[in-house]
């Protein structure tokens, strides 16, 4: 992931800005499904990481409305958004997978949006390459077909 450096007991900070501070953050371990053998029945490793972005100070307006339409599901009518993280064995490394997809999503939200879309017209060559080609289209089609019957 091309996010900040995710260091747990630490707060999280994008470059544009954008802080998500620590004690934001709320984490509660889980048993995980899938494989695993005996462990994964006992053993709570998945984590689900739950940051209220409506709540958060860290976030500028533009930034907190954007992060909380990327999220989509991930995200209560609240403002509250959940990350659950269970690709890994153990609770440490599932920890720092929910904070780095958090903070990747946090970047995207941080990105300037696209600048809207320039209407642009066929030059009026390509209109007449365009027209010549459906016409010799046209004419290799009527070649194809049977003499009309006299």
């Amino acid at each position: 992931m091309a996010g900040p450096q995710i260091i747990i007991g630490e707060d999280i900070v994008i470059a544009s800005g954008a802080v998500i501070h620590d004690d934001e953050l709320s984490e509660a371990f889980i048993r995980a499904s899938g494989p695993g053998g005996q462990n994964v029945n006992k053993v709570s490793t998945a984590v689900q990481l739950r940051f209220d972005a409506a709540g958060a100070r860290g976030l500028d307006e533009r930034i907190r409305a954007r992060l909380i339409r990327l999220a989509g599901s991930r995200a209560s009518r609240e403002g509250v958004i959940m990350i659950e993280a269970s690709q890994f064995r153990t609770r440490e490394r599932n920890r720092i997978d929910a904070r780095e997809r958090l903070a990747g999503l946090l970047a995207r939200a941080a990105e300037p949006p696209p600048p809207p879309r320039k209407k642009t017209r066929p030059s009026k060559g390509a209109v007449e390459r365009r027209l010549k080609a459906k016409s010799g289209r046209s004419g290799v089609k009527k070649m194809r077909s049977k003499p009309p019957m006299d």
